[in-house]
């Protein structure tokens, strides 16, 4: 959602300060919150519910798949015949798949998946994508060990 789109416009420098907060740490109070960026604890509370309920950002424990049982990631890039968003639609309803990007390039959408193993990751490419009618190709990037995940990238 670009700034001219999002409802209220765009991000002022508060929001944009308290958002930087939660990327540093999402079970910051809102006390602090409110110390750091110069807002009552009510007043924040506030801004956050709006930058919630608008979709401009959500609070989330993020997790290690390897630690919850889930034995196989993989990223799977995907080229398809004609159109792209129905095919992104059906896939972003899987259980196993965590992220979807429509792309130039090579492919057409990049696809996470975290599986339970390399059986559930096989059964993911064979039986639910590749059976999808349009999916030309699928090509799989098992992930051998993931060395940098973040989410504070700041705000601009």
């Amino acid at each position: 959602m670009n700034a001219a789109s999002r409802p209220g416009g765009p991000l002022d420098d508060v929001s944009k300060a308290i958002i930087e907060q939660l990327q540093q740490d999402g079970r910051r109070s809102y006390a602090a919150i409110g110390k750091a960026v110069g807002l009552s604890e009510a007043a924040v509370r506030q801004r956050v519910q709006r930058l919630t309920d608008t979709g401009v950002m959500q609070v989330v424990a993020v997790t290690d798949p390897l630690e919850l049982g889930f034995a196989r990631q993989a990223m799977i890039g995907i080229r398809i015949r004609g159109p792209l968003e129905g095919i992104a639609d059906i896939i972003s309803g899987f259980d196993e798949v965590d992220y979807v990007v429509i792309t130039a390039g090579t492919f057409d959408l990049l696809v996470e998946a975290v599986c339970e193993s390399d059986e559930h990751l096989l059964d993911l490419v064979s039986t639910k994508i590749r059976t999808i009618e349009g999916v030309e190709g699928t090509e799989t990037f098992m992930y051998l060990k993931l060395k940098k995940q973040t989410y504070s990238w700041g705000v601009r």
